[in-house]
């Protein structure tokens, strides 16, 4: 990574587009990090580029097996230097959203919903045509990112947006490049998978 990043980060994503795609930018308005899935690839494989133009791929993110409710996705730089990855709690993420963020099998950060009542909420209003669309201005599900140690290091919050998913992601505590870029490509990698739920 060239720069380090500049806190708070702005994270949309567009959620009428047919392959899920958002932008990340930094305190400054600057684009640090953009994605497009790929619509129907079944063993996932995200591409992050540095902006929309899609001219500089920064990191590759990909799934370990085809088919799996928790599958690990691991991280690598363009010249496929292994970053760490991410996993889903499993069966407890029905209800709450839980991931552990690994660099060599050892967990560095859990991410972990705040309210199972603000996801079931969101989600159910979600569905609802016409007031589906309101949901975005009235429940705002947060995600903390966490040492083994319980120190808060980041927080990723939904922001009111109609038409499109919005976060800020706020940095609570110190971190070094590397897990810095490791905490960027997991909470790209949260939003792609919980981008779902709207």
């Amino acid at each position: 990574m060239a720069q380090r990043l500049r806190f708070p980060l702005q994270m949309t994503f567009k959620l009428l587009a047919l392959a899920p795609q958002f932008l990340v930018k930094d305190a400054h308005g600057q684009p640090v990090a953009y994605v497009r899935q790929k619509l129907f690839k079944l063993k996932e494989a995200i591409t992050v580029f540095t902006d929309e133009t899609q001219d500089q791929p920064l990191y590759q993110i990909k799934a370990d097996r085809v088919i799996d409710f928790s599958p690990l996705y691991h991280f690598t730089d363009p010249q496929g230097l292994a970053l760490g990855g991410i996993k889903r709690h499993g069966m407890r993420s029905m209800w709450k959203a839980g991931f552990d963020v690994l660099d060599h099998g050892v967990v560095h950060f859990s991410i972990n919903e705040k309210s199972v009542m603000t996801r079931f909420l969101d989600g159910l209003f979600g569905q609802i045509p016409l007031i589906g669309l309101l949901s975005g201005y009235l429940f705002h599900p947060a995600y903390q990112v966490t040492r083994p140690d319980g120190t808060l290091v980041a927080e990723l919050t939904k922001q009111p947006a109609l038409f499109e998913g919005r976060f800020t992601a706020e940095q609570m505590a110190p971190v070094n490049e590397r897990e810095e870029q490791q905490l960027l490509l997991a909470l790209v990698t949260v939003l792609l998978l919980e981008s779902a739920r709207g």
